[in-house]
């Protein structure tokens, strides 16, 4: 945020690739209007719950996870999740008992406002996966399972008087429909699908209940990429085009030799730099970065990239 704030001008700050919307949130403190996007309903249900403009009551919501947390699991009939995910990915006590809440707040949602039932979405999404029986992603679970304890739901802490502006869309679609002072953008830049990684809480919020497939019990591919694919290069030229900005800041990580294909760059380095000057004066800074790594996958000096670019 310290370079955005060195190196561009304005008010609104538009996020189009919003993950978990740490750097929005960090926006909101320095800029007007905030404008957040992710096409994954497990981030929109996020951004709605923690940004969302309209009204809800912390009492309320209490009391309904107070009675949340009062349930007992023997007592609950087989549910779509736990018939899918237990003994998987939750054991089949806490599964159960994340159908059964997630059923309740779907057929409920009709005495509390939208706001309220994101905030109890959010709230069941963040508890569950703090218990699950994976390594962060859902991929695959442990063959073996490992004790993370029972389901304990806890509230989050919803902001008041958003500023947000809240968007689950196509960005290179959205781009051609708004306009932002400055626009921060992070892109996948690797094979690696989002949509296929966090499958299992996608399905949460959604709750469309879609037959699922194979030992890792995914439904059929949605929501999938086009910077995850050989047209990588293709689909980030065709967004810088389309913005109606002063500002692009572009973070890029530099993953060109790892031992797993499936995190090579997409992208190369030299291609960003060109797609970025043709829109405009464009600087760079770079520093030496720790990379998460759930597997074996090894990097040697990884790099992460900021480009800030000065429409022109």
């Amino acid at each position: 945020m310290e370079l955005s704030r060195n190196h561009c001008s304005g008010d609104s700050f538009l996020d189009l690739f919003g993950g978990t919307g740490v750097v929005a949130e960090a926006a909101s403190e320095h800029y007007r209007n905030i404008l957040i996007n992710d096409f994954l309903p497990s981030n929109h249900a996020t951004y709605q719950a923690f940004f969302g403009k309209g009204r809800f009551s912390q009492k309320k919501i209490d009391k309904y996870i107070l009675e949340f947390n009062m349930l007992n699991a023997s007592d609950l009939e087989p549910n779509y999740f736990s018939e899918s995910y237990g003994d998987r990915y939750f054991s089949m006590e806490n599964a159960k008992k994340i159908g059964y809440i997630r059923d309740f707040i779907e057929s409920g949602k009709d005495k509390i406002t939208k706001r309220e039932y994101w905030i109890l979405i959010t709230s069941l999404m963040y508890s569950a996966d703090k218990i699950a029986n994976t390594v962060g992603h859902y991929d695959a679970y442990f063959r073996t399972s490992n004790n993370r304890g029972t389901l304990l739901v806890k509230s989050i802490s919803p902001k008041e008087d958003s500023k947000f502006d809240i968007y689950c869309e196509d960005s290179n679609k959205l781009a051609r429909r708004v306009e932002s002072d400055i626009v921060y953008i992070d892109p996948p830049y690797n094979s690696r699908q989002y949509s296929r990684f966090y499958h299992v809480l996608d399905n949460l919020v959604s709750w469309q209940k879609p037959e699922l497939f194979g030992v890792a019990m995914k439904p059929e591919p949605v929501n999938m990429s086009d910077y995850s694919k050989v047209s990588a290069k293709k689909a980030f030229a065709d967004l810088i085009d389309s913005l109606n900005c002063k500002h692009i800041i572009v973070s890029y990580n530099n993953t060109y030799n790892p031992k797993s294909s499936s995190s090579k760059n997409k992208i190369t380095l030299e291609e960003i730099v060109e797609i970025l000057s043709k829109k405009g004066k464009t600087i760079s800074e770079s520093k030496s970065h720790k990379h998460f790594n759930a597997g074996n996958t090894q990097f040697d000096d990884h790099k992460e990239y900021v480009f800030i670019t000065q429409v022109q």
